[in-house]
C-alpha cells in the first residue's frame, strides 16, 4: 500500500510501460506520452522501439547488421 502526500490512499499505481519505474502524481520532468502510453524517459521510448526488432532476431541472436 502507498499513501500519497495528502495522506490518501493511492488507487492506481501508474508505471513507465517499458521498465515499470512509478511516476506519481507529481509527475518526472522528463515523462513522455506517445500513443497513450506513458514512459518515465526518452531512453525507455527509444528501448521500447528497439525491443520487436531484437525479439524478432531470435533468443542469443545478434541484432547488429552484419558488414
Amino acid at each position: 500500500m502507498k499513501l500519497s502526500a495528502t495522506k490518501l490512499y493511492v488507487e492506481r499505481y501508474v508505471k513507465c510501460r517499458c521498465c515499470g519505474v512509478l511516476i506519481y502524481d507529481a509527475g518526472r520532468a522528463d515523462a513522455v506520452e506517445r500513443d497513450g502510453a506513458l514512459f518515465c524517459s526518452t531512453w525507455c521510448v527509444d528501448w521500447h522501439d528497439a525491443r520487436p526488432s531484437l525479439s524478432a532476431a531470435g533468443p542469443g541472436a545478434d541484432p547488429a547488421p552484419a558488414d
